[in-house]
């Protein structure tokens, strides 16, 4: 029985790629692709696949955001997040969202095979080109209480620092997060006091620089 696979990537090429690739292994399947966290989400619910190729940084809905629902929702699901950053802070993330494994984009299309196959039988699965860079401080990091100023943010405040850093107006994030205009107002308020900013272009900056969105 084939491996069924939902893909998401902000990039179409890189999802043709290796959907074109994947469909070539005899125990894999692609059954849907996503351009972002938001659409993966809705597809997990109605397909749900074996595993998600998760890509981190999206427009909508960030990749992290995306895999914390993904796992709390539709706990069969794994998902290995597929990306550029080497940064130990993203594979922690990652992981701390419920990520079954961490693959760099850079890496060989014959890993990623070898993760997905890892992952579908119950087991973890690092890039073996970032294992160096994080396991030194990896289980330290993951038990450490104290939190970071973006620990700080609840999830609804990062989805709406994610959407102001794309340019959307407060009316746009109210309708989208199906709340009303002054909650949405009143989370800024909140995301720029535990920030320490006074403006959205500081946000914008601080949202790109936190991989929460790519603009």
């Amino acid at each position: 029985m084939s491996v069924r696979i939902l893909l998401v990537d902000d990039h179409a090429m890189l999802r043709e790629g290796l959907h074109s690739l994947l469909e070539k292994q005899d125990d894999m399947e692609i059954i849907a692709e996503a351009e972002d966290g938001r659409k993966a989400i809705d597809l997990v619910a109605k397909l749900m696949p074996d595993i998600v190729i998760m890509d981190i940084t999206m427009p909508n809905l960030n990749g992290v955001d995306a895999t914390r629902q993904i796992t709390s929702q539709f706990p069969g699901v794994r998902v290995i997040a597929l990306s550029i950053h080497a940064n130990r802070r993203f594979v922690v993330d990652m992981f701390r969202a419920g990520a079954s494994g961490y693959i760099l984009k850079e890496c060989l299309f014959d890993e990623l095979v070898q993760s997905i196959r890892a992952v579908t039988v119950g087991d973890t699965y690092l890039s073996s080109r970032i294992t160096s860079v994080v396991v030194g401080d990896y289980v330290d990091r993951l038990s450490m209480t104290a939190e970071s100023q973006f620990t700080a943010l609840s999830h609804r405040q990062r989805q709406v620092l994610q959407a102001l850093a794309e340019g959307k107006t407060t009316k746009q994030i109210a309708l989208e997060l199906h709340v009303s205009p002054k909650t949405i107002e009143a989370n800024r308020r909140q995301i720029m006091e535990k920030l320490g900013m006074h403006s959205v272009a500081e946000l914008t900056k601080y949202a790109v620089r936190e991989g929460l969105t790519s603009l």
